[in-house]
C-alpha cells in the first residue's frame, strides 16, 4: 500500500471505493448494517478468545490500529471497523446531524453484536475513538456490553465541559493557566467548525502534505498509514466535531460514570491534549487504572509495542477478575513509569540495585546491567517479585564501548527501546595526584566517565531516533562541587560527568528527551569496600576500606533514598539533584564561597 499518497477520493456520501486502501494483511472482513450505512469490520486471532475492539480516531481509519492489532491477536479476538464515513465504511446522508454520540453508539453496539454476541467486548479508543469510547462506557444502554476500557488521547466531552466549567466559576491562577493552555492546544477545534474550509483544505493540499507532517512532527514510522481515503475521511470527520463538541461542552451530563474498568493511557508529549485534563477522572472512573507514556499523540503507530502490553495485561486480568490487584503498580510513580523499558547499569548492588526495585514497584520493565553477572540476575529476579512485568540481567562491563554497542543492539531488537536510561556504574578511587598513576587515571575515567558517555551514546541515539521523548539519569556525586586533594581523579570524573550532562540536556530537549545529573553524596553503599587507595601497601589499603565503609555505615544514609530521588528527578526532569544533606551543602559552597570550599580542600580526611 502506499504510504501517505493522500489522493483516493472514494464517493462521497456512499460506498467507499478502491482508493480506500486495501484493509489489514491476514484480517477477515465482513459488512455490518447499521442505520442505514454500512461499516466495514475487520477480524483477527481466535473468534473463541476474549475480544478487544479497537476504535480509530480523526482523521484516521482502522489501519492506524494495524500494528497494535497484529500484536493483539495471538492472544484475543481483535476487531477494527471504520467509523461511519471513513475507510471503507460508508457516510451517512446528509452528513449534518449523521456523526452525533447517540448515533456513533448505535454503531457501536451493532459491531459488538456483530462479532461478539454473547459476551462483552474489551473496548479501545484513541483519539475520537476514545472519545467514543467515553460516551460507550458511560451510557446505560451499553451497560454489559464492555468487559473494560482502554482510553488514549481521548477525554469524555462530558467530563471536559465540567473540567471547563470548573475552571470558570471558581477561576484560581493554576485553573485560568490548566484552561488558557488547553484552549491553546485546542486550536484546530474552532477551524473544524468553520463551513467548507476544512474540507477543501483535506481534499487539497493538507491531504497531500498530512504524511510528510505526521513523519516531521511525530516521528511516524513507515506502514499502511495513512491510506489512501484520508483526505475524504478526514473532510467526513469534521463532523464529529460539529455535531458534538459545542452541544456537550454546554450540557455536559451529570451521570457520566464508567460502568467498566477503565485503563487511561496519557502521552506526556500530546500536542492537542493536557495532562492536566485527567486530573479528577477518579470521580468519573471508579475502577481506574493510569499508565503514562513518554510519547507523542499517535502512540498507536509509534508505540504499538508498548500499548499491546498495557492492553494485554488489562484485558487479562479483567478475564481473570480482578484488574485493580493485578495491573496497578504499587510504587508512588506507578502512572507515570507502568511498563516502561528502564536500564539501570552498576545493577548489581547499591543506589543501582535500588533504583532498579524502585523502577520495578513503579511497573516499569527492568534490564539490570552490571559486570557482576550473579548480581545483576539477582537484581532482576528481585525486580520481579517486587513488580516489574518483565525483567532481564545482562552482564557488560561499561568501559567497554563494543561491548555497549552490542548491548544497545541487542536490547533493542529484543526488548525495545529503552525509555528511561540510568548511568550509574561507577568506581572510586583515592589519593594524591602525585601518587595516582596513568593505569589508575584510565580505570577510573574509564568506567566513571567513559562508562557514562557510551550509555548518552548508544541509548540515547536510539531514543532521539525513535522522536517520542525519554530520560537519561546520570549518576555524578556531591565530589563534583567539592576540590579535594585526595580525590582528585574521582572528582575529575564527576565533574565530567555533571558537565556532560548539562551539555546532553541542552542539546536533547528540542527532542522530549530529559537529561538529569544525580549527586548523591556520603550513602551506605558498596563501593568504599571496593574503593582503590594509591600509594599505600595493600594492607594499608585495605585497613583504609574498611574504616571508610564504617563511617559510611555511620552515616546511614540509605541508597532507597538515592533511588526515590532519581523518579522524582524524571517526573519532573530536573536537571541537577544533589540528595543527602551535604551534597546540597556542598552545591551551595561551590556558588556562593568557592574560595571556603578551595580551603577545606587542602585538609586530608582522617581514614
Amino acid at each position: 500500500m502506499s504510504r501517505g499518497s493522500g489522493r483516493g477520493r472514494g464517493k462521497r456520501g456512499g460506498a467507499a471505493g478502491g482508493g480506500a486502501g486495501a484493509g489489514i494483511a491476514g484480517a477477515r472482513e465482513r459488512r455490518v448494517r447499521t442505520g442505514g450505512i454500512e461499516l466495514c469490520v475487520a477480524e483477527l486471532g481466535d473468534p473463541e478468545q476474549p475480544t478487544v475492539l479497537l476504535v480509530h480516531g480523526y482523521p484516521d481509519s482502522k489501519e492506524v490500529w494495524s500494528e497494535v492489532a497484529r500484536g493483539l491477536a495471538d492472544r484475543f479476538h481483535v476487531v477494527l471497523y471504520d467509523v461511519r464515513g471513513c475507510g471503507r465504511s460508508t457516510a451517512p446522508r446528509p452528513l449534518r446531524g449523521g456523526f452525533t454520540l447517540e448515533k456513533l453508539t448505535d454503531d457501536f453496539l451493532a459491531v459488538a453484536d456483530a462479532v461478539s454476541p454473547g459476551r462483552p467486548v474489551h473496548l479501545v479508543g484513541h483519539d475520537w475513538g476514545s472519545v467514543q469510547g467515553w460516551e460507550f462506557a458511560t451510557v446505560p444502554r451499553t451497560e454489559g456490553r464492555i468487559a473494560s476500557f482502554t482510553s488514549m488521547s481521548g477525554p469524555s466531552l462530558d467530563h471536559f465541559g465540567h473540567w471547563i466549567k470548573a475552571r470558570m466559576t471558581r477561576p484560581t491562577p493554576r485553573r485560568a493557566a490548566q484552561l488558557l493552555r488547553q484552549s491553546a492546544k485546542s486550536w484546530y477545534v474552532g477551524m473544524l467548525h468553520t463551513p467548507v474550509l476544512p474540507e477543501l483544505a483535506w481534499k487539497g493540499p493538507l491531504g497531500k502534505r498530512w504524511p510528510r507532517i505526521l513523519e516531521r512532527l511525530e516521528k511516524m514510522p513507515p506502514g499502511d498509514y495513512p491510506t489512501a481515503s484520508l483526505p475524504r475521511d478526514a473532510a467526513h470527520g469534521a463532523w464529529l466535531y460539529r455535531d458534538n463538541v459545542l452541544p456537550r461542552l454546554r450540557r455536559p451530563r451529570a451521570g457520566a460514570y464508567a460502568h467498566c474498568p477503565v485503563q487511561l493511557i496519557t502521552p506526556t508529549g500530546d500536542a492537542f491534549l493536557s495532562e492536566r485534563l485527567y486530573d479528577d477522572l477518579e470521580q468519573w472512573a471508579p475502577q481506574l487504572v493510569r499508565r503514562t507514556l513518554p510519547a507523542k499523540h499517535w502512540v498507536p503507530r509509534t508505540r504499538p509495542d508498548q500499548l499491546v502490553s498495557w492492553i494485554g495485561a488489562f484485558v487479562t486480568a479483567k478475564e481473570e477478575g480482578d484488574p485493580a490487584r493485578r495491573v496497578v503498580a504499587s510504587g508512588a510513580h506507578a502512572d507515570r513509569f507502568g511498563g516502561q523499558l528502564v536500564l539501570v547499569t552498576g545493577a548489581a548492588s547499591g543506589i543501582g540495585r535500588a533504583t532498579a526495585f524502585a523502577f520495578a514497584e513503579a511497573g516499569a520493565r527492568i534490564i539490570a546491567v552490571d559486570r557482576d553477572a550473579e548480581g545483576a540476575a539477582r537484581t532482576a529476579d528481585l525486580s520481579r517479585l517486587i513488580g516489574a512485568p518483565q525483567a532481564w540481567a545482562e552482564a557488560v562491563d561499561v568501559a567497554d564501548g563494543t561491548a555497549m554497542e552490542k548491548l544497545a543492539d541487542r536490547v533493542d531488537a529484543e526488548y525495545g527501546t529503552v525509555d528511561v536510561l540510568v548511568n550509574n556504574a561507577g568506581i572510586g578511587l583515592a589519593g594524591s595526584f602525585l601518587q595516582t598513576t596513568t593505569e589508575d587515571w584510565k580505570n577510573v575515567l574509564d568506567v566513571n566517565l567513559w562508562g557514562v558517555i557510551h550509555g548518552c551514546r548508544v541509548f540515547g541515539s536510539r531514543m532521539a531516533d525513535r522522536g517520542q521523548g525519554g530520560h537519561i539519569v546520570n549518576t555524578a556525586s556531591a565530589a563534583a562541587f567539592l576540590p579535594s586533594k585526595m580525590l582528585p581523579a574521582y572528582s575529575t570524573s564527576k565533574a565530567a560527568v555533571l558537565m556532560l550532562s548539562e551539555c546532553l540536556r541542552a542539546e536533547l530537549a528540542g527532542q522530549g528527551i530529559g537529561v538529569t545529573a544525580i549527586c548523591p553524596g556520603l550513602v551506605n553503599t558498596a563501593i568504599t569496600n571496593t574503593a582503590r587507595f594509591t600509594g599505600v601497601p595493600a594492607d594499608e589499603e585495605k585497613r583504609r576500606q574498611d574504616s571508610a565503609a564504617r563511617k559510611y555505615r555511620r552515616r546511614s544514609y540509605p541508597p532507597e533514598k538515592v533511588a526515590d530521588a532519581i523518579l522524582r528527578a524524571v517526573v519532573h526532569n530536573q536537571a541537577v539533584v544533589p540528595v543527602t544533606p551535604e551534597a546540597h551543602g556542598a552545591r551551595l559552597l561551590s556558588r556562593f564561597t568557592p574560595r571556603l570550599l578551595r580551603a577545606f580542600a587542602r585538609f586530608e580526611p582522617r581514614l
